[in-house]
């Protein structure tokens, strides 16, 4: 009950938004009004950034977070505990896509604290994988975060792989790959600075990337030669060539790129998506 009362919260508030200046017609108009009502310090930095992510998420897709299927830390079902213990203790993950024969059949979901009993056992060979799976649930790349958040909360699911439209695996989205778009990042005792997970591919042309990394991962890996002078992230880049704080959904070309503000709030941009130009023409 308790987890209700954030998002009751946000609903009062949305219905009292008239006393701001009548019925807003557009998300872009709710912005609006409640950074006015920042402004007015009606409400502080942090609420406005929570509520700004609660309607952000309504535009968004699974596949601007998700976890691309080259990151999943995978467990197969014929598998002994001998040969897959090792990968779960290093991921320090606490669920794991189990896969049969073909790479492209999930068969469930396997829970570390379910390996517990593990530790009473004397022959571990015993051990059936496929007693202690959890269902899978399978959603659309183009399923939106709001519905997402929705379905995880009405089944009690964290967890969910994600599929392509020709139905194989693309990757894997967590509630807290969603909520994080809404509270920021959540970090936890194995959570760490990995640069690596700054930049996701989601496509072959197509990439997720956070505002905050850094020029130097950034040049690395589309090879570009971005100079660190004066920004130090990419974000920073892209805050300048607009010469303001973009909105979200809004694009600019920099370079042989494509830049869209996929994430952000009134006071900076969290997550762009990255693309090569439609036009390669030659520049003079």
């Amino acid at each position: 009950m308790n987890e209700d009362r954030p998002r009751n919260a946000i609903l009062n508030w949305l219905d009292s938004l008239k006393i701001f200046g009548g019925d807003p017609r557009s998300r872009k108009e709710i912005k609006h009004i409640l950074r006015e009502a920042e402004g007015r310090q009606l409400v502080d930095s942090d609420a406005l950034s929570i509520m700004e992510g609660a309607i952000q998420v309504a535009d968004m897709q699974v596949r601007e977070i998700m976890i691309p299927r080259s990151q999943m830390v995978c467990v197969r079902i014929d598998q002994k505990p001998k040969d897959y213990l090792p990968s779960i203790i290093e991921s320090a993950h606490s669920r794991f896509p189990v896969l049969a024969e073909s790479d492209d059949e999930v068969v469930g979901i396997l829970l570390a604290k379910d390996l517990l009993p593990l530790v009473l056992e004397q022959n571990t060979d015993s051990f059936r994988l496929k007693d202690i799976l959890r269902p899978v649930t399978f959603v659309p790349e183009s399923k939106r975060l709001n519905v997402l958040l929705k379905e995880f909360r009405a089944t009690r699911n964290h967890m969910a792989i994600v599929i392509d439209e020709y139905g194989s695996i693309a990757g894997l989205v967590t509630i807290e790959d969603v909520l994080e778009q809404i509270v920021g990042d959540i970090e936890d005792e194995h959570d760490v600075d990995d640069e690596d997970t700054s930049i996701k591919q989601v496509d072959n042309d197509t990439y997720m990337v956070k505002a905050l990394t850094s020029i130097d991962d950034f040049n690395e890996t589309f090879g570009t030669q971005f100079e660190a002078l004066e920004f130090d992230t990419i974000g920073g880049i892209v805050v300048d060539q607009f010469g303001r704080l973009p909105e979200c959904e809004e694009t600019i070309d920099i370079g042989q790129h494509t830049f869209k503000v996929v994430n952000g709030n009134s006071r900076q941009i969290h997550l762009l998506q990255v693309t090569p130009k439609t036009d390669l023409s030659e520049e003079d």
